[in-house]
């Protein structure tokens, strides 16, 4: 291992454009954020140094062995998280980095691309979801934010965003432009000039430090490897990847498949799995490559841990030749999920679709399973069993694998046999990840809020008719608009009064499952109003099915007897609690 000559920012982003550097499969994928590539310009802006790279000189011999990736430019969370795999021409080499390529991909989106995350709250698939922002430095001011310790204001930015307002100074400069300055003085004034910028030095200065960063500094040390021992290269790079951002063991785990599958490519399979799994049936959900690749161990029956001692030639062979069982499984246990109502926002642990996916492997289910009726009795075991998981608190936390295990230990000794719920329930009490229910933990779930963690799980075993699988609204029985001490005093509740509906408003005794479109044309309406309407409820019959399927008995007409209405109800919710999720109801009224 060599030490090499210094290179400036722009060399070493040219080299990535000639495609003089690659990333070989082992390295994971980028994973830093827009905070994370803004402290490292600011960094270098500031003459810090931002440690040594490791590059590995691949002899043309190797590297028609081993699968290589492009850096990545323009990163966009949905359409383009993964870099491109790279071409290398028989009978060339290639250079690869070992160590640092998370700072080098920062740097090639910084000057080079954009980055594109999706907003908060917004929806998956928004058209407006993922705004592409680009990398500026403010010319004017400092950073308003002091604890982000930074020196110069850098922002990822619209162009929208970063436009000035007519007539006012540019003071949003995009830091790729700097590479289009053909100097550091009069290009630089002229620059200024032309965004009505003046009357100080500190412009100048903070644009003189960007160009001095990238284009005449040489921060960027190096060593080059040159040996061509697979073995020796991926100790380096366990070694050196031990900071920063950890490399976790699935990572290791998909590096090492990527190199050691014979006929698939592991990193694009994985991949292509993920997104299909979160795009399943219209519904998001965000399992990651952990849960893909710890079911892959599972199916393949190797020990899930994320040991470096189960990464061997041999266990990777095994989830190889079973890869298109996994594959199948996880799509079809992905599918009852959303057919029982999930999806990213109520799915609290992503983990228990591993069990479900290794239960339908087993069986040799196909896809007639998810809706033949003879499977139908089945299905809902399976689903209470999961929904209940999901209520539980801390079955799907710590000891996960422990759990796992014997869970895949109780459904391989069934064989092919239906769900055996009773069984893989005795396993997980053993190991303290029992499903029972206490009185208290029972009171506990009726103070659940509305669009809680787990408010959906609770509502889905209530009422257990409903088809989940289409789309359903947790929806207040009266609605919370009318929960202001301005209506409700106007509706003839007492000021004294006002405290306590506003503090059950959003719990669950007032919530229900209603179907999207019901609960769209619901809206504000009192609930006896819009029970009472011929349009929503055209018999008595159906009027009086609601009713009962949903508790709703007693219905007051207004909201003056809603503090009643709620403490029937919810004794009446806390008994089918009782009875679905087990337990004594006379227990849980003294607990109370």
């Amino acid at each position: 291992m060599a030490f090499q000559t210094p290179r400036s920012i722009e060399e070493m982003l040219l080299a990535i454009h000639k495609r003089d550097y690659l990333m070989p499969a082992i390295q994971r994928e980028f994973v830093w954020g827009t905070e994370q590539i803004v402290k490292l310009v600011d960094s270098l802006m500031r003459g810090y140094p931002v440690g040594s790279f490791l590059l590995w000189q691949v002899e043309p011999a190797t590297a028609q062995s081993y699968t290589f990736y492009e850096f990545l430019t323009n990163y966009h969370e949905r359409d383009n998280p993964y870099a491109d795999k790279a071409t290398v021409v028989s009978g060339s080499g290639a250079t690869a980095v070992l160590d640092g390529q998370q700072r080098l991909t920062s740097l090639n989106i910084a000057l080079y691309g954009s980055f594109a995350e999706k907003k908060k709250y917004s929806w998956w698939n928004s058209a407006d979801a993922f705004p592409t922002k680009r990398l500026y430095l403010n010319l004017t001011e400092k950073p308003k934010d002091e604890e982000l310790g930074l020196k110069y204001d850098l922002r990822f930015l619209t162009d929208k965003e970063a436009a000035p307002e007519q007539d006012a100074e540019d003071k949003w400069f995009k830091v790729g432009d700097v590479l289009n300055l053909p100097n550091a003085g009069p290009a630089m004034m002229k620059e200024l000039e032309q965004r009505r910028i003046g009357g100080s030095s500190e412009p100048f200065q903070r644009l003189y430090d960007l160009y001095e960063a990238v284009r005449v500094l040489k921060p960027m040390n190096y060593f080059l490897v040159s040996d061509q021992d697979p073995d020796k290269v991926l100790e380096i790079f366990v070694r050196v990847n031990s900071g920063g951002t950890t490399l976790s063991y699935s990572d290791l785990l998909l590096s090492m498949a990527t190199n050691q599958w014979q006929g698939l490519d592991a990193r694009e399979e994985v991949r292509s799995l993920v997104s299909d799994l979160n795009a399943n049936a219209g519904r998001q959900f965000s399992f990651s490559k952990d849960v893909v690749l710890k079911t892959a161990l599972s199916i393949a029956g190797v020990d899930v841990r994320f040991k470096v001692s189960n990464f061997t030639q041999v266990n990777m062979t095994k989830v190889e030749q079973a890869w298109p069982q996994i594959k199948g499984a996880l799509l079809r246990a992905a599918t009852l999920l959303q057919q029982f109502g999930y999806n990213e926002r109520n799915l609290t642990a992503d983990s228990v679709i591993m069990p479900i996916a290794h239960y339908l492997h087993l069986r040799e289910a196909t896809d007639s399973y998810l809706d033949s009726s003879a499977d139908a009795t089945d299905r809902l075991a399976l689903q209470q069993w999961v929904t209940r998981s999901l209520i539980k608190r801390g079955i799907w936390g710590s000891g996960l694998d422990t759990t796992l295990t014997r869970i895949r230990d109780v459904l391989t000794a069934n064989g092919t046999g239906p769900f055996p719920v009773a069984e893989v329930e005795s396993a997980m009490a053993a190991v303290g990840k029992g499903l029972s229910f206490t009185p208290a933990e029972v009171d506990e779930l009726l103070n659940l809020k509305y669009a809680g963690q787990r408010t959906f799980s609770v509502l889905s075993v209530l009422y257990p008719g409903l088809d989940l699988g289409k789309k359903f609204h947790e929806d207040h029985i009266f609605p919370k608009s009318r929960f202001t001490r301005k209506r409700l005093e106007a509706a003839g509740v007492p000021s004294d009064k006002v405290e306590a509906y506003t503090e059950t408003v959003n719990l669950l005794p007032n919530l229900q499952l209603l179907a999207g479109t019901a609960n769209i044309e619901k809206q504000d309406v009192l609930p006896a109003d819009w029970i009472g309407s011929d349009t929503v409820f055209p018999t008595e019959e159906k009027r009086q099915g609601y009713l009962r399927e949903n508790d709703l008995d007693g219905l007051p007409l207004d909201l003056a007897n809603y503090l009643d209405f709620y403490e029937q109800r919810k004794a009446r919710v806390r008994e089918r609690l009782v009875k679905a999720l087990g337990g004594s109801p006379a227990a849980a009224e003294i607990d109370e």
